[in-house]
């Protein structure tokens, strides 16, 4: 093959684009550790060996820090992690977490990183998430004006302790500069004049780091409840299974209920028998997720709930049916099989079945801790949270926020703290549309030749306009709530295509009785005249009967009540009936009752 000419090496470089770099997922938070000597190393081999070296050093204070200050800690779904990679070049450590809903666990890896960067002094830390640069979110009201989103990649590090951000060259004209990860190493090394650290920045990045590390634990909610002695002893063994569980009950779908519909306990792999009373450690998302949902009890667990008169016990019991059913859906579910948590718990049973392992006896039981936490912060007053959303919060007499009224301590001050920004940025006259200007220590440069906003004759700006409706429409999506237009607004996970088609291949059982539910709704929709288009009066208010528009027109548009007689219960009836053999998954009644925006009822009745 012949050499290429530097005609076609100058085309190809024209026409090159790097493959890019797959966008974090939201629930994820990734961070990188470089190595940067204070005194530059005689050669290059001794420049690698020394980086590589140092970064083995930085992972093994990390692996000892975690010993000590997350012994007994829970993560939501996967741990604080480093390995040695290389980018750009560069060798460094690197690290990504999936911390599911638990946003704690964000902020526990942050404040892992922040103390690793104080031991270490030749460490730089660089920690982004699913939003991007979300210190420099945390700060947005001190940041200076120049710095955008747009080029804040590999500009924001934390140094010993402290956060630094990599200043632009040039702060004139349009801000375009925007660093790779070799062009910020080669800025903190031969131009450390551009290395900016504001402590006003540093106190709002690391707000919510103010309680760590006595914080930590808050995280972590321990509780008394009944369970089988079998998940007892996997527990005991390792708390952590305790989140691939509750992680199972909660995104659970029709699929994963399956094995729960088996009416025979001996079917169970772990079975509504032998059941022990003991603490069971939670994170606190989970153990929220787990309490909260209604969930009716499978036929098999019905008559092993104590009765509701004994309510403390009965919660106990509930919360372990719970449990036990997420280890279940867990183990059984295909989807599960090749996760390492699930391999784990199967050897561990294997030892029990084949008598190499024993479970615990009720002595042994009785020495294991009993602790309780107070459930207090799950419960919320509504109306005391209304008030503080409208700035308008209670305060005790000495002037300090009052424990109890929705939440805990730190909900509430963090809650009372981005009210006061919002309404900083509401009273603040200079706000446009590309936000306020908070501070103008950093020079938020105003030209003076920028042109005159164009105003229309009755004063709106033309620039600044929205449509209401389209501004409705991102406001309910940005905070989950369906739009009217679309059908969009469930937070649960979208369904993977094969478990579409495997729902698709249920048994002919399942699907004769859906076809029969489907005719009996639809005989009671057309004798209602519902589905009846072609009925007189289409388009019209419905009358009783007996009662013509005239009749109506002469009672001043008010309805007259309607008789018992008319009322047709039948519809509401199957409905109920539908929404019970659902068990808590999803059906017909139930999509019909989402898409008409209305509650499904709870099943109350005693199990």
């Amino acid at each position: 093959m012949p050499p290429m000419s530097q005609e076609d090496i100058e085309w190809f470089k024209s026409t090159f684009r790097p493959i890019p770099k797959p966008e974090l997922p939201d629930d994820s938070v990734e961070y990188s550790l470089c190595h940067i000597p204070s005194d530059p190393t005689p050669t290059i081999i001794d420049e690698v060996a020394e980086t590589r070296s140092r970064l083995v050093e930085v992972q093994r204070s990390a692996a000892e820090l975690t010993n000590v200050l997350l012994k007994d800690y829970i993560w939501q779904r996967e741990a604080f992690r480093l390995e040695i990679t290389k980018e750009d070049g560069i060798t460094l450590l690197r690290g990504r977490t999936n911390f599911g809903d638990s946003i704690e666990d964000e902020w526990v890896i942050v404040y892992l990183l922040r103390e690793l960067s104080k031991k270490h002094k030749d460490i730089w830390v660089k920690v982004t998430d699913g939003d991007g640069q979300f210190l420099l979110i945390e700060a947005a009201g001190t940041l200076p004006s120049w710095l955008e989103p747009e080029i804040a990649d590999n500009r924001v590090w934390i140094h010993r302790g402290e956060l630094v951000i990599i200043k632009l060259k040039n702060q004139k004209g349009k801000v375009t500069e925007k660093l790779s990860l070799s062009d910020s190493r080669k800025i903190m090394v031969e131009e450390p004049a551009r290395l900016m650290r504001s402590a006003m920045i540093q106190e709002e990045a690391f707000y919510r780091l103010r309680n760590y590390p006595q914080q930590i634990n808050e995280n972590l909610h321990s509780a008394m409840i009944k369970i089988p002695r079998m998940i007892a002893h996997l527990l005991h063994q390792k708390p952590a299974y305790i989140s691939a569980a509750v992680e199972a009950f909660y995104l659970r779908d029709p699929i994963a209920l399956r094995p729960l519909r088996a009416k025979d306990p001996a079917n169970f792999i772990f079975k509504p028998e032998d059941f022990v009373t003991v603490s069971v450690r939670f994170t606190r998302v989970g153990y929220a997720q787990l309490k909260s949902q209604d969930f009716p009890a499978p036929k098999s667990w019905a008559g092993v709930l104590p009765s509701k008169d004994d309510q403390k016990s009965y919660d106990k019991a509930e919360v372990g049916m719970k449990l036990a059913c997420g280890f279940e859906m867990l183990l059984a579910d295909p989807q599960n099989q090749d996760k390492a948590v699930v391999r784990e718990i199967k050897l561990i049973l294997e030892d029990i079945e084949s008598g190499d392992e024993g479970l615990p006896t009720d002595t042994q039981i009785a020495t294991w801790d009993k602790i309780e936490d107070d459930e207090k912060w799950l419960d919320i007053s509504f109306e005391d949270l209304d008030q503080e959303l409208k700035g308008k919060g209670k305060e005790s007499n000495d002037g300090n926020i009052p424990k109890g009224s929705f939440g805990d301590a730190n909900a509430q001050e963090n809650l009372q703290r981005i009210v006061a920004r919002f309404e900083e940025f509401m009273n603040n006259d200079s706000a446009g549309f590309e936000g306020a200007d908070f501070f103008d220590d950093y020079g938020s440069d105003s030209d003076e030749g920028d042109e005159e906003e164009e105003l229309s004759s009755d004063g709106e700006d033309k620039d600044a306009s929205f449509d209401e409706e389209e501004f409705s429409k991102m406001m309910k999506e940005m905070m989950g709530m369906p739009s009217m237009s679309g059908g969009h607004g469930s937070s649960r996970p979208s369904m993977p295509r094969n478990r579409v088609q495997e729902l698709d291949s249920e048994s002919e059982d399942d699907t004769e009785q859906i076809q029969q539910l489907s005719r009996q709704m639809e005989a009671e929709l057309r004798g209602t005249g519902v589905l009846d288009l072609s009925r007189p009066g289409k388009g019209k208010q419905a009358l009783p009967r007996g009662k013509s528009s005239e009749d109506h027109d002469e009672e001043d548009g008010e309805m007259p009540g309607l008789e018992d007689e008319d009322i047709d219960i039948n519809l509401a009836k199957n409905l109920l009936e539908s929404l019970q053999s659902q068990a808590g998954g999803a059906g017909p009644a139930g999509n019909m009752l989402s898409m008409l925006n209305l509650p499904i009822p709870k099943d109350d009745r005693g199990r």
